[in-house]
């Protein structure tokens, strides 16, 4: 007999694990699967960690509303999981006279959409809050709202508190099909095995299309996968302490250059459509676009210190908007629609989806609610998320006294971003299991200094064997077919 869930969640990004968590809050048995090794591998793995304030999108659209909403919901939720989050505001930067109306233009929108706090800047003052910045800067709009975040913390952040509060996770659990009974959703069909539903919800990123197409509805609907890349700097030799975008094109928001919470700076990204919804190579002509579009911002940027290139998918759809008398062609799609039942359906939540991703959650409950579902709140549901130390956030005397507790806290192994042995062990055996190098990586930062893990890799092949119980021959990257190691180097091939 199929196990049976009243909620199944498709999807692991930071959409899919907030409203896991979101769900978690009510009576009910709720399930998310995800076809990765980890959760956090899709759009939510590869972005630009801003926090948008919301002056961006068609006034409106879907989009606008879930941006704005979700942005003001920002700081309870770092509070409440535990993730850093820095409310820095960003600006968006004019680069000669002719760029100027642009930002009039944007500040017109932002105001219709209810963005609160922003201004132009005069290039004056531009120039004296960010000292890397074009000198043919001709102004700037300023949002105070806008952020930054670290992605991963805060998908995983999301997922462990859903998990503390019932939630199940299967990963390594690909969706195939639905189970129908008439025109109702009763359960998905996955590589591990049948389960059964009373809702089905889709999240699936750059697959929502196919998802949806399996229920049987929006045959128009299609994700063009947008493909967008990066430079990452080494935070010892360049600073940028701001959040700086271009002026907007029809490709999107442009490439810009940004700080992080981790100290590095970024820029990118390009926005370049493709077929392969599994393509995340970067190109020369992608990155030579994105080199030309961040030196118009800072002409001082120098390619070597340049520590790494990555590549992001953002699942770009043509969902209508749904106001009317707005043709408006690439929106959210968030609905449960009429034709099937027992299933939400979410479809081409690209940028600002991160922003977005608590208001979708909070949308997702008030449909349920509306089309009939009681939601009953559990007594116990704890929205606390308890962080893990972090050594090298402590001061001494904090260090000390965890090494004295634990003695593995004392024991560096990525040298670069200061990352212990007993961190790794912690998250090897957290809520939500880090069984895979990348998994580490995207929950202690470990691997994304200066020598890009040249140093600990080893290390934590050894570490992951050992806690797991496994030979360092079946110690991964990112999942099954990603095993670091062929044979012992002893070993003597027949």
């Amino acid at each position: 007999m199929p196990e049976s869930y009243d909620f199944v969640i498709i999807g692991g990004g930071v959409v899919g694990c907030m409203l896991a968590r979101w769900l978690s809050r009510y009576e009910g048995s709720v399930l998310l699967i995800e076809k990765e090794a980890d959760i956090c591998m899709g759009a939510t793995a590869a972005n630009t960690a801003i926090v948008h304030a919301g002056y961006d999108p068609l006034p409106g659209s879907l989009k606008a509303r879930m941006n704005v909403a979700g942005n003001q919901m920002w700081d309870q939720l770092s509070g409440e999981l535990n993730f850093p989050f820095e409310r820095r505001g960003d600006y968006v930067v004019a680069i000669g006279d002719d760029e100027l109306p642009a930002l009039d233009t944007l500040m017109v929108q932002g105001k219709r959409n209810g963005v609160m706090g922003i201004q132009i800047l005069p290039k004056a003052e531009m120039i004296v809050r960010e000292k890397n910045i074009n000198p043919d800067v001709s102004g700037a709009l300023w949002a105070t709202t806008g952020g930054i975040c670290d992605p991963f913390a805060v998908t995983v952040a999301a997922a462990e508190n859903a998990v503390v509060n019932g939630v199940k996770v299967m990963l390594n659990t690909e969706f195939e099909d639905f189970i129908m009974d008439g025109s109702r959703i009763v359960g998905v069909k996955t590589n591990r095995g049948d389960i059964r539903c009373r809702w089905a919800i889709n999240s699936a990123g750059v697959y929502s299309d196919v998802v949806m197409h399996k229920a049987g509805i929006r045959p128009e609907f299609i994700i063009k996968p947008r493909r967008g890349e990066y430079f990452v700097f080494d935070r010892a030799d360049i600073t940028i302490d701001n959040v700086l975008f271009p002026v907007p094109s029809e490709k999107g928001k442009g490439i810009l250059v940004t700080t992080t919470l981790h100290g590095n700076t970024i820029i990118g990204p390009n926005a370049n459509l493709i077929d392969d919804k599994e393509d995340r190579a970067t190109t020369k002509p992608g990155l030579d676009e994105i080199w030309e579009g961040a030196q118009k911002l800072v002409p001082s940027l120098s390619l070597k210190y340049v520590i790494a290139m990555f590549a992001g998918l953002r699942p770009y759809g043509n969902g209508p908007c749904k106001t009317p008398g707005i043709d408006y062609q690439h929106d959210y799609i968030i609905e449960i629609p009429e034709k099937v039942q027992g299933f939400v359906n979410l479809g081409g939540i690209e940028s600002p989806g991160l922003t977005s991703a608590p208001a979708i959650a909070q949308e997702v409950v008030d449909m349920l609610k509306d089309a009939g579902e009681e939601l009953k709140e559990k007594k116990g549901w704890d929205p606390i998320r308890r962080g893990r130390p972090r050594f090298r956030d402590m001061n001494h005397e904090e260090q000390k006294r965890l090494v004295n507790m634990d003695p593995r806290y004392g024991r560096v192994i990525c040298r670069c971003e200061n990352v212990t042995e007993g961190e790794i062990v912690a998250e090897i055996h957290s809520p939500i299991p880090a069984l895979t190098y990348d998994a580490i990586k995207r929950r202690t930062w470990l691997g994304t200094g200066r020598c890009q893990a040249g140093f600990d890799m080893p290390r934590v092949v050894k570490i992951l064997a050992d806690e797991l119980g496994v030979s360092p021959l079946e110690v991964t990257k990112k999942g099954q077919g990603s095993e670091f190691l062929a044979r012992p180097t002893k070993q003597v091939e027949n």
